[in-house]
C-alpha cells in the first residue's frame, strides 16, 4: 500500500490531491494568482479529512519540482519538506512539465501526437519540452523564446498538442501549422502526477529532504522599482 500526498503550487494553481497506490482520493485546488502561501495547509487538512485519513497514514510526499513559478515553488517544495521532516517520509519529486503531460495525453488516441507542456515565462518565452504518449522527453526541458520555427522539425512528422498557461500566447505564432492543435483550458493540478508518484516510491526514487531545491530553471531575477532606475 502507498498513500502519497501530492502537492503543486508551480503555476497559478493551488492544488493537492491524495492517492493511494495510484488511485486519487481526492483533490482539492483553485487556480487563482498569490494564494499558495494562504491555502496549501488548509488544502492539505481539507484533502486528508475528505479521504478519512490521517497525516500519521502517509508514505510519502511527492511535490511539483518545476520548472516555474519562483515562489509557488518554494511554497510547495518547503510544505513537502516540512511535512516529510515532520513524519520521517520520503520526498517524491516530479517533474512539472512530465505531469502536464500525463494530464493530457490520454485524451488523445492518435499515434503521432506528441505534447507539448507550456509554462509561462516573460514575453515570448516559455518553459517547455515535447513528450510522446509514454511520456518520455522527445525534446528536453528548456526555456524556450518561440518563434515560427520552433518545432518545425517535428511539426513535419507528428500532430503538437500545445497545452498549458504560456500556450495561447504562442498560438498565433505556431498556429498557422495544420499539425499544432491549442488546449487552452488547461490548468496544472496535483492529480495528474499520481502514477508516476507512484512508479517513483516503488523504485525508491526519494530526494534528500535536507538539500532538495525546486528546478527553477532559469535564476530568479528581482526587477527594480522604476524610481530607482536610472
Amino acid at each position: 500500500m502507498a498513500l502519497l500526498l501530492q502537492i503543486e503550487t508551480s503555476t497559478t494553481s493551488c492544488s493537492v490531491a491524495l492517492a493511494e497506490n495510484g488511485s486519487l482520493l481526492f483533490v482539492k485546488e483553485l487556480n487563482e494568482r498569490n494564494i499558495h502561501a494562504s491555502h496549501i495547509t488548509l488544502f492539505i487538512e481539507e484533502v486528508l479529512k475528505a479521504s478519512g485519513k490521517s497525516m500519521s497514514e502517509l508514505d510519502a510526499v511527492a511535490v511539483s519540482k518545476g520548472p516555474g513559478s519562483y515562489t509557488g515553488l518554494r511554497i510547495g517544495v518547503s510544505a513537502a519538506k516540512g511535512l516529510c521532516y515532520a513524519l520521517d517520509i520520503p520526498l517524491i519529486a516530479v517533474s512539472t512539465l512530465q505531469a502536464m503531460a500525463a494530464g493530457i495525453c490520454n485524451k488523445f488516441t492518435e499515434e503521432d501526437f506528441l505534447f507539448c507542456p507550456m509554462i509561462d515565462a516573460r514575453r515570448m518565452e516559455v518553459y517547455t519540452a515535447l513528450f510522446d504518449k509514454e511520456l518520455t522527453e522527445v525534446s528536453p526541458i528548456e526555456a524556450k523564446i518561440i518563434d515560427k520555427e520552433s518545432f518545425s522539425e517535428f511539426l513535419t512528422s507528428y500532430s503538437i498538442v500545445f497545452f498549458g498557461d504560456g500556450a495561447e500566447k504562442c498560438q498565433d505564432v505556431l498556429g498557422n501549422s495544420g499539425k499544432a492543435l491549442f488546449v487552452t483550458d488547461f490548468y496544472n493540478s496535483a492529480a495528474h502526477f499520481s502514477e508516476i508518484a507512484l512508479n517513483k516510491f516503488r523504485a525508491q526514487q526519494f530526494e534528500d529532504v535536507a538539500y532538495f531545491e525546486p528546478y527553477y530553471l532559469k535564476d530568479f531575477l528581482v526587477a527594480k522599482p522604476k524610481s530607482q532606475l536610472s
